[in-house]
């Protein structure tokens, strides 16, 4: 990490990793001092180490604002690097696959207030400090940040990392963590797992066929937890791996090595 001076007052900010679109970065200030970005009042542990999420659309200039135990603040412009993402316009499709009836709305809409739910339960230990792996290696079908626009109407961005591989495969915890959520029916995502990693950052298993965890139970990274599956709304057997810090979307493969480094390794 590189320290800096911010606003010539004796208040250091340390700040590692990816300043790009889909980065997570490890930030430490002195202990006591109060961090917000985005929007939040960011979790800050004991010895003053936080992080900080970059959303797919994270604006290239973000500020952080420290208020140190004495009250005084400061504040620190970021430079971010922006990203292209891969965009695909359909047209000519018949208006029941754009646009969900009323009783699939409602059941959509329930099956976010579970998400999150599941996602508010934010635990303050930093279990994500065991390190990161590949919930599962295999060729990715899915990349983060993609999007389609169908009929002109732009659908949710792709958040995830899609790997294909058989029903049944094993996935793996990628870090430490706590479950949050085991739903086996929800109507877009399947079944679905969600691993909360402490000071706001969880990963989102998706289309399971198997769930191996329960809410409320501590895992180890590299443990099994879950089976691959085609459950919900998908065209063959894959896991939708997501991380989000809060409400921004991480790029998964910015916390892991090279898939093609430690492929045939499960």
């Amino acid at each position: 990490m590189a320290g800096w001076l911010l606003a010539g007052v004796a208040m250091a900010l340390e700040l590692d990793g990816p300043r790009r679109q889909g980065g997570l970065l490890h930030g430490e200030v002195p202990p006591g001092s109060e961090v917000r970005f985005l929007g939040h009042a960011v979790p800050v542990d004991e010895e003053g180490r936080f992080l900080l999420g970059l959303g797919r659309d994270a604006p290239e200039q973000p500020v952080i604002t420290v208020t140190a135990a004495d009250g005084s603040v400061t504040r620190h412009r970021l430079t971010i690097e922006t990203r292209a993402y891969d965009i695909q316009r359909i047209d000519g499709l018949p208006d029941n696959q754009v646009s969900p009836d009323a009783e699939t709305l409602a059941r959509i809409r329930r099956d976010a207030a579970l998400v999150r739910d599941a996602r508010a339960r934010r635990l303050p230990q930093r279990f994500f400090d065991a390190g990161w792996r590949w919930p599962l290696t295999g060729p990715i079908s899915g990349v983060y940040g993609s999007q389609r626009i169908l009929n002109g109407q732009p659908r949710q961005p792709h958040y995830g990392i899609d790997i294909a591989r058989p029903t049944g495969t094993p996935v793996r915890a990628p870090s430490d963590g706590v479950v949050t959520l085991a739903e086996p029916d929800l109507f877009f995502s399947g079944g679905t797992l969600i691993v909360d990693h402490g000071q706001g950052l969880s990963s989102s298993f998706l289309h399971l066929s198997e769930m191996l965890v329960s809410p409320g139970e501590a895992i180890r990274r590299g443990q099994v937890i879950a089976r691959v599956g085609a459950t919900g709304r998908v065209t063959g057997a894959h896991l939708d791996w997501r991380v989000n810090w809060f409400d921004q979307r991480i790029d998964p493969t910015l916390l892991v090595p090279p898939m093609q480094e430690v492929r045939g390794n499960d």
